[in-house]
């Protein structure tokens, strides 16, 4: 069945990605205006749609940079109910700046955080509120052909490769693989956290980079849990059953390790950026409250949170222990030490005297 849906899909995929390398076509022929900074510019993007990593590679990119640099960054905004652009302050929430740079925000006290759907137009307002700025991270900007950054980071899945993947519909891709060409640095996210020279060689081969082209691999390491809600603040976090939240794009490593460290899960699955209403927390509470357990919680993602933490939302789940699971993304180490390296050189060689 899937691939009769494919052969039916695939004129349009084909069509649209056509349609899509006429654009690119467009910008690499300066027909279409491209914007260069003099500002260190670090772009963080996919060519699928969502769950390669993106928000906690920008995370990586913030704790390397922010002890000695001022750091912006720079979002869309997806869900957001405000338009243009829009500088966060301390009483921003959610409907504000949306999910990923509210966490931004609460995680990065000293952090300067904007969105805007003109990433052009968002670095200048960036640049006219804060001179002071010295670096700009722009998340999920891989597509702006319109701005020209200083370093184009790729992400993409070790067990989802864009070069195994096709364009949208039939497949998950944005633009056709050969956009790959554009990023200076690929970074294979989710990888083992074991990871053997032979699967290393095998997906270099298999994505074919450019000689200038640099390739890394990371992985997810998963912080300890943490509570949430004031339920959850009043008890202990033992490793019974579980009813586990998540909204996010792809959330089966994560089922995977609690599955490990759980007797028994029960997995509420949302779209990702899923907007909470009253009638999930219903549903959740109603899901929780079956549960036949005595030693049972909640635990949801980072992100989730987020999202639950509108004050709407947030008063009617204190009465039920949520807890969430914070990650982090490492770098193999060889892979570290030389990605750090190339980072800092280029906002080094790039930045202000």
């Amino acid at each position: 069945m899937h691939k009769i849906f494919f052969i039916i899909l695939f004129p349009f995929s084909l069509i649209y990605g056509l349609i899509l390398s006429l654009r690119n076509k467009l910008y690499d022929w300066n027909i279409f205006k491209s914007t260069s900074f003099s500002t260190p510019i670090i772009s963080v993007g996919n060519l699928s749609l969502g769950g390669t990593g993106k928000t906690p590679h920008i995370e990586y990119l913030i704790n390397l940079l922010s002890p000695n640099l001022k750091i912006a960054t720079l979002s869309r905004g997806y869900k957001r109910k405000t338009k243009g652009f829009f500088l966060s302050n301390e009483n921003s929430t959610i409907e504000d700046i949306g999910d990923e740079p509210l966490q931004y925000r609460l995680k990065f006290k000293k952090l300067i955080v904007a969105v805007d759907e003109k990433r052009v137009n968002g670095i200048e307002e960036i640049k006219r509120i804060h001179p002071e700025t010295e670096v700009i991270l722009l998340d999920d900007a891989y597509q702006h052909r319109s701005l020209n950054p200083g370093i184009n980071i790729l992400i993409t899945e070790f067990n989802k490769l864009y070069c195994n993947d096709y364009v949208i519909p039939s497949g998950k891709l944005r633009e056709f693989k050969n956009g790959s060409k554009r990023a200076d640095i690929i970074i294979v996210s989710k990888s083992p956290n074991a990871l053997s020279s032979a699967e290393r060689s095998h997906v270099i081969k298999k994505l074919n980079p450019e000689t200038n082209q640099s390739v890394y691999f990371s992985f997810i390491k998963y912080g300890m849990i943490k509570a949430f809600t004031s339920k959850a603040k009043e008890i202990v976090c033992s490793k019974g059953d579980l009813l586990l939240l998540t909204g996010i794009a792809k959330p089966e490593p994560l089922v995977e390790k609690l599955t490990q460290e759980f007797n028994s899960i029960e997995h509420i699955k949302y779209s990702d950026h899923h907007s909470f209403t009253d009638l999930d927390i219903f549903n959740i509470k109603d899901r929780y409250q079956n549960i036949e357990s005595n030693n049972k919680i909640i635990i949801t993602t980072e992100k989730d949170i987020m999202r639950l933490s509108l004050p709407s939302i947030f008063k009617q789940i204190q009465d039920i222990p949520i807890f969430y699971i914070p990650i982090e993304i490492c770098f193999h180490i060889n892979d570290k030490k030389e990605f750090d390296k190339k980072i800092l050189d280029y906002v080094a060689t790039n930045s202000r005297n």
